[in-house]
């Protein structure tokens, strides 16, 4: 039996104590680039970076960190597929 999209979408979605829990154990970049996403998600790399005025360098760790825990998923851009746009697993 296979699933659609919207159901495994379902299924990865966090609790919000699960979110919070793992979230306190990333590095402050981590943290704000999701403080970030929470309001303006789904938001490129570079619009990331302008949001929360890190550096693009800075900005790629956090979200390599949010993506091993598992807060944020990320999907091609609808309006320039050669983009990814990142949104929390919340």
């Amino acid at each position: 039996m296979s699933t659609t999209t919207a159901e495994t979408s379902q299924q990865d979605r966090l609790s919000e104590s699960e979110f919070r829990n793992r979230l306190r154990e990333l590095p402050p970049s981590a943290k704000l680039v999701a403080k970030v996403l929470e309001g303006d998600a789904p938001l490129s790399q570079g619009q990331l970076a302008e949001e929360s005025l890190l550096p693009d360098r800075t900005v790629r760790y956090a979200l390599n960190r949010l993506e091993k825990s598992d807060l944020v998923g990320s999907r091609y851009s609808f309006k320039d597929a050669r983009k990814q746009v990142y949104f929390l697993n919340t």
